[in-house]
């Protein structure tokens, strides 16, 4: 290798230097508007339905024989239904090995449209219509071995769904998950099926063995993805029970955020899916029902395929759960930080972020009533509105707080479940309703847009040095 000698050899070597920065930086402009103009044009992967994963806790395994001493599932058949938020014509299905302790060993799976029955939706339904089942391939193979911590894509299905419909999974594991170390989402509000062999092509479980035992959890399955048109993305939702469904009525999809997905199609066929990444008792600081909110933003929003939008409303248990006096002041100053960081984050991926204020925790018997932690939860919910850090505001806590000449510092009778924190579905009905629908379009493309504004700016600085020169 040879170093320049003289001045006129080091001011070409500069030249050069600043022609490859130049062609560089053109280059990946090029490449993220040709990224940009594919997409517009074209079609990609969207989430049409997604679960937070967790580690199962022990009272959420499932009973014996399908919970034996040594492994979960050995020899088993699950079927689980899911709530579908945009119609699709192809899928492909995620099963997350998370938080398991050993292989996953995926023998084999199908999907299929569940059964109606007396004029049901199908959610928590043990039949199948046997006429649309398929057979799930994972890279051609219909067996799949997922490690500890990994996931599995399945292959692309030619499978036609409709927003707010159903669809049914069927998984058989013929050796089980070793250990009781398992992945799932143990706060479904939705019925799901176990019996014994395999029984994937099963008509119906229920009558297929004595044997056949039901839960209302969730077990492996953590997404599902639709090839879509480019104007077509995700909402996801950053939550604790309040957006998991504590209080709405088990496999009649009345969450709140399956409410809005009610809205958003009244108004047309909806380009939107609703993802709900939310898990009871999750809160954003600390670990516990599953991960904190700042650790699994990554995991849960960033990473998942076409998340244009993320609505982050979560802190009631940081604030319900944290010490009085001054640990409690401190927790809320450190909410208020996390929020910060996660829009931070969010826009850093090109995804717009909105705040939701908390919602009122207060009554008589209810564990989060304090007025120490109502004065934190106020003043955690005014930088929510004031500071302007969120590109939107959802402001539930007006929406459900009591009324004129009631105490606004607890839910409205007419929406709390019982328990002063929970709401119950008409609760959810009105939540939903205070999500502005307008904002969907008003954010809409806003991440690349900016991403490729950068780029091109950058290029074009570039090329101004090198014409000064």
């Amino acid at each position: 290798m040879s170093f320049p000698n003289s001045e006129s050899d080091l001011l070409g070597l500069k030249r050069v230097a600043r022609l490859l920065l130049l062609i560089w930086s053109v280059s990946v402009a090029g490449i993220i508007v040709g990224v940009d103009a594919k997409k517009c044009s074209g079609e990609h992967w969207v989430d049409i339905w997604g679960s937070m994963p967790q580690l199962v806790e022990p009272g959420n395994l499932p009973s014996v024989p399908y919970n034996g001493t040594a492994s979960v599932f050995q020899n088993a058949t699950l079927r689980q239904t899911v709530y579908i938020t945009q119609t699709a014509s192809t899928i492909r299905l995620q099963f997350s090995n998370a938080f398991g302790g050993s292989d996953l060993a995926i023998t084999s799976a199908t999907v299929a449209l569940p059964a109606t029955v007396n004029g049901s939706s199908g959610t928590g339904s043990s039949a199948i219509q046997p006429s649309t089942l398929q057979t799930i391939t994972f890279s051609g193979q219909r067996s799949f071995i997922v490690p500890p911590g990994a996931l599995v894509f399945s292959d692309p299905l030619s499978f036609s769904v409709r927003a707010q419909s159903v669809l049914a999974v069927t998984v058989y594991l013929a050796t089980g998950q070793a250990g009781h170390a398992i992945t799932g989402h143990p706060g479904s509000r939705t019925t799901s099926f176990m019996g014994p062999g395999d029984l994937t092509s099963s008509p119906d479980l229920s009558s297929s063995s004595p044997d056949v035992q039901r839960t209302d959890h969730w077990y492996f399955l953590s997404t599902i993805e639709a090839w879509l048109p480019a104007a077509s993305s995700a909402l996801a939702i950053i939550g604790d029970s309040i957006t998991d469904g504590r209080g709405s009525t088990t496999n009649a999809n009345n969450r709140w955020p399956d409410q809005l997905l009610s809205l958003l199609t009244q108004k047309s066929p909806t380009t939107i899916s609703i993802i709900n990444q939310a898990a009871g008792g999750n809160r954003l600081l600390a670990d516990g029902l599953g991960p904190s909110a700042l650790s699994r933003l990554d995991r849960d929003v960033i990473a998942h395929s076409a998340i244009s939008y993320c609505l982050v409303f979560i802190g009631v248990n940081d604030l319900g759960t944290s010490a009085l006096g001054p640990d409690l002041v401190k927790t809320a100053d450190r909410v208020v930080s996390g929020y910060d960081q996660i829009v931070t984050r969010l826009h850093r991926a090109g995804i717009a972020a909105w705040g939701a204020t908390i919602t009122p925790m207060s009554g008589p018997g209810q564990a989060y009533s304090d007025p120490e932690r109502e004065r934190q939860r106020q003043r955690v919910n005014a930088w929510v509105r004031d500071s302007g850090r969120f590109d939107a505001v959802v402001d539930f806590d007006k929406a459900v707080r009591g009324g004129n000449g009631e105490n606004q510092t607890q839910l409205d009778p007419r929406y709390d479940s019982g328990d002063y924190l929970h709401l119950n579905p008409e609760g959810y009905r009105v939540m939903a309703g205070a999500v502005d629908l307008a904002l969907f379009e008003r954010f809409r493309g806003k991440g690349m847009n900016k991403i490729v504004r950068k780029v091109r700016s950058t290029g074009e600085r570039e090329q101004m040095r090198a014409n000064e020169k």
